[in-house]
């Protein structure tokens, strides 16, 4: 039991919201058909993109708010410390679809990420009623309905590696409980904004 509660706060780092949007991508191009037309060059190419856009920047920033005394942890445990990183993510999404993943290139990644702008919003707007909604938990399940789009868009038995981010979610969640950073509420809101507006999006690329 002691090691299980040493251990599992490792989940809550190895699958932090930052590293999300990159883990989308990579299921992008393992379980879709049409990565079959890129050339090695081109998936780095995105990769590379989205990497700089969606980690390296915003781990920048957050050195940035912390010297400033803004941020005192990656987890940005704080309602008021949550705004600013919220709004910079919408932002830094925003400029990946239009200038990145746009519509007419990667339909389905640029409704992923538009999806995630939506979440994003949506957990900005929960700050202001005082709610910190799990922003772990948003990730995973935007992660797991985005998978499960590809799979069904595809028509590829992704059984697997919905199993397998199902259980990386039970985990994550544990994690943010064990590590007392949230309530059932928050993880419950956190895991419905994730979810929901990539449902939603389905109808425009499935």
């Amino acid at each position: 039991m002691n090691a299980f509660k040493r251990i599992i706060p490792l989940f809550s780092y190895l699958f932090h919201p930052l590293f999300i949007p990159v883990l989308g991508t990579l299921y992008f191009f393992l379980l879709s058909e049409p990565y079959k037309s890129y050339t090695s060059f081109q998936v780095c190419l995105v990769l590379f993109q989205v990497s700089i856009i969606t980690v390296c920047i915003p781990i920048a920033f957050f050195y940035l708010l912390r010297s400033l005394g803004k941020i005192d942890t990656i987890m940005v445990s704080e309602l008021t410390q949550r705004k600013l990183p919220l709004l910079m993510q919408i932002i830094l999404l925003s400029v990946l679809i239009q200038k990145g993943t746009s519509q007419d290139r990667i339909p389905e990644l640029y409704f992923y990420f538009l999806g995630g702008i939506i979440s994003a919003f949506l957990a900005l707007l929960f700050l202001f009623l005082k709610i910190k909604a799990s922003l772990h938990l948003l990730g995973m399940g935007s992660l797991l309905f985005f998978v499960i789009g590809l799979s069904i868009h595809n028509q590829i038995n992704a059984l697997n590696s919905i199993a397998a981010i199902t259980c990386i979610t039970g985990l994550v969640a544990t994690s943010r409980l064990e590590m007392k950073a949230h309530n059932n509420k928050e993880l419950t809101i956190g895991l419905l904004i994730g979810f929901l507006p990539q449902l939603l999006l389905w109808r425009l690329w499935l």
